[in-house]
């Protein structure tokens, strides 16, 4: 039995399904908006880097221009990827999936506010505020890379294997599902990468994780970085590959620095102890 002041199990079951309602209203109004607009979205900024004059491809031709990259291979404005629809329903599921999961993620900081919520009357002062500058710092590190993922890394990827050839007598037909697939994919791999800082603050709060131990294995991290960075735009082009090398890099070393050091913490225990 409980008293006047403190909440049973079924009393915090009810808020939380109170909150998880409020979650879906907000994710279902949203996908009904973003249901309304997709023809619009679609034409304007999914299929965006399918044409040549995609902001990314544009940067790369005033590049190429200035002989930096060696002999240009041509104008990469010239760039176009023409889709197709191999299944009688594919559209309308699109339509039907793509609304989802561009709700999903625009209502993603509304739903870590709402849960907050739920979650925040259980905590200290102390943890409060911690936590608060974590759900921040997450919430703008993920939409960082999901930019970074669709201004960079899908349309490298893209322009690469639309024009890859095993064979000339083999001509690219791209589906509109594979397409799809693909850039949900890298763009949401991005913003979960950009997620790296805050998984390195929370191991290193918890001691797992120390400063030295990423100065001890950098120059691995870096060998490891450029392959996954080759693996993401698999193109012989060295410029395109530190593109996307070096964003990732500096994510690597953000994440470093927000993971304390071993020799502060000894110190920290030994000025306790003095005291």
């Amino acid at each position: 039995m409980t008293t006047s002041g403190e909440m049973g199990f079924w009393d915090h079951a009810e808020v939380l399904r109170g909150v998880l309602l409020r979650v879906a209203a907000v994710v279902f109004v949203l996908m009904i908006a973003f249901f309304a607009a997709m023809p619009y979205i679609f034409d304007n900024i999914i299929l965006a880097p399918c044409h040549g004059d995609f902001v990314l491809y544009r940067f790369l031709d005033q590049i190429s221009s200035t002989g930096i990259l060696g002999e240009s291979s041509g104008n990469v404005t010239d760039f176009n990827v023409s889709l197709i629809n191999i299944q009688l329903a594919s559209q309308f599921f699109i339509h039907m999936t793509s609304s989802f999961w561009l709700a999903l993620i625009f209502s993603f900081p509304i739903i870590i506010y709402l849960l907050w919520g739920f979650i925040a009357p259980g905590l200290y002062d102390n943890e409060k505020r911690g936590v608060k500058g974590a759900f921040l710092a997450g919430n703008i590190m993920f939409f960082l890379g999901v930019c970074v993922g669709y201004f960079l890394v899908f349309p490298l990827t893209l322009r690469f294997l639309a024009d890859y050839q095993l064979s000339a007598m083999v001509p690219n037909q791209i589906s509109l599902d594979s397409y799809m697939d693909n850039f949900m994919v890298l763009i949401l791999v991005m913003g979960i990468i950009f997620e790296l800082p805050l998984l390195a603050w929370l191991l290193g709060k918890t001691g797992f994780l120390t400063r030295e131990l990423f100065i001890r294995y950098r120059r691995h991290a870096v060998v490891a970085l450029l392959i996954l960075s080759a693996v993401i735009t698999p193109t012989g082009d060295p410029f395109t590959l530190m593109v996307v090398f070096l964003p990732i890099y500096v994510l690597w070393e953000v994440s470093a620095f927000t993971v304390p050091s071993r020799k502060t913490e000894d110190g920290d225990i030994v000025t306790a102890l003095n005291h």
